[in-house]
């Protein structure tokens, strides 16, 4: 599967590896990464038709943007609505199986946006999918905010391979295996190296929980990123089912 690089661009984007559903072994991973995957809707991601969902990321008066996606994942199928390189609305729609023959804009620009924009949403479920990382139980660990504890799961991606490798995840659990806080650690010399979130805002789509509200730093400058208008399709359905 093609990695893609966990580094900020444009100013404060969190990219993540992608790889589409090459399940990680059992044997590989410990029982907790299944328990959190299934407890954010693992289990029915297979009759997910589509998702669409609108990334914001706020960095200050100045440093503020949105884009939208309809990501179709059975057949990998993306539509991109937001800005072009100089700032213009655009939309355009591309299946990721024919990404070499797609204009620069959609693969320097587009796809790599889509890896991290859907990374901060469904990042439960590459804790089984991304067979390039390594996936460790911690155990109980007070949390960095200082407000009681949680369950420390610490993601790290290979050393080779992949445009920075060895980028390291650690989240933070409670008993109801939903994220309560996130520190990204970046393996390469891509700026920001350490990024540090909460995960609010609880709501479901359709079988799919999903954080909606991430308030944190990226190497010490105050960030809050967001997403609206989440929905799900699901197999044999017209009807879009919003987040609540």
């Amino acid at each position: 599967m093609r990695r893609a690089s966990r580094g900020f661009t444009s100013g404060l984007l969190l990219i993540g590896a992608l790889c589409l559903p090459s399940v990680l072994s059992a044997q590989q991973r410990p029982p907790i990464a299944d328990e959190i995957a299934k407890a954010y809707g693992l289990d029915m991601w297979g009759q997910v038709e589509a998702v669409r969902y609108t990334f914001t990321l706020d960095g200050g008066p100045k440093f503020k943007f949105h884009r939208s996606w309809v990501w179709e994942p059975k057949t990998d199928t993306i539509t991109y609505d937001g800005p072009d390189k100089e700032g213009k609305p655009v939309k355009v729609t591309y299946p990721r199986s024919q990404l070499a023959s797609q204009s620069a804009f959609i693969k320097e620009t587009v796809d790599p946006t889509f890896f991290n924009d859907q990374y901060w949403l469904v990042l439960p479920f590459h804790l089984v999918w991304d067979t390039g990382a390594t996936v460790e139980d911690a155990g109980m660990q007070k949390l960095p905010s200082g407000k009681g504890k949680a369950r420390k799961v610490v993601m790290k991606y290979s050393s080779d391979g992949g445009y920075t490798p060895g980028d390291t995840w650690t989240i933070l659990v409670g008993h109801d295996m939903r994220i309560q806080e996130l520190e990204f650690h970046h393996g390469g010399g891509a700026k920001p190296s350490v990024v540090k979130a909460d995960w609010k805002a609880y709501k479901k789509a359709g079988p799919l929980l999903v954080s909606t509200d991430h308030h944190g730093t990226a190497d010490g400058k105050p960030f809050r990123l967001f997403f609206t208008g989440v929905a799900v399709r699901m197999t044999g359905s017209s009807a879009w089912t919003e987040a609540k």
